[in-house]
């Protein structure tokens, strides 16, 4: 009998260490996660911080039913996920909302960046960071929208959250 005592406490006790490293593991990798996320999102609330955009000028046809814009970067954060922004556009009809696309192709509901650009005009190229908003430079953008009615408001938002919006 004394042998079965042994060998029962000696289960046991390998049953508690089990236990006590699936409890310390797991506790250690929920910390692990938390600390991640809290990391994750103090860079993303920083980046949105440092974002800020602004519409500098417009137009848009009375035929054709387009909207192109500037926007100029006045932040201190570069914008790269063009993907993730989309524009609004008000007129007589609902807001539309435009998604992304890389090339222009005309097609409804879409924007494209025609260029970006560091000086005042499209002649004067940007140099470092290609394809990038970086601070101080500007992206001409097109829209195209549903029909050829007067546009009321308009708004790009960056894939951050951070927008700049405009009424005509």
């Amino acid at each position: 009998m004394a042998v079965a005592e042994i060998i029962g406490a000696a289960i046991g006790v390998v049953m508690l260490v089990i236990v006590a490293y699936i409890l310390v593991g797991s506790v250690l990798t929920t910390t692990d996660v938390v600390l991640n996320a809290q990391k994750d999102s103090t860079l993303l609330q920083g980046a949105r911080l440092g974002t800020r955009i602004e519409i500098t000028s417009y137009g848009n046809s009375t035929i054709d039913p387009w909207l192109n814009f500037n926007v100029t970067n006045t932040g201190n954060e570069m914008i790269t996920d063009f993907g993730h922004m989309d524009v609004f556009i008000l007129t007589s009809s609902p807001i539309q909302h435009n998604i992304y696309e890389t090339t222009y192709s005309g097609s409804t509901g879409k924007w494209t960046k025609i260029g970006i650009y560091s000086g005042p005009t499209l002649n004067d190229a940007e140099v470092i960071h290609p394809n990038q908003l970086d601070p101080g430079e500007k992206m001409w953008v097109c829209a195209t929208y549903n029909n050829a009615n007067l546009i009321k408001w308009f708004q790009i938002t960056t894939g951050n959250g951070v927008n700049a919006q405009t009424t005509i």
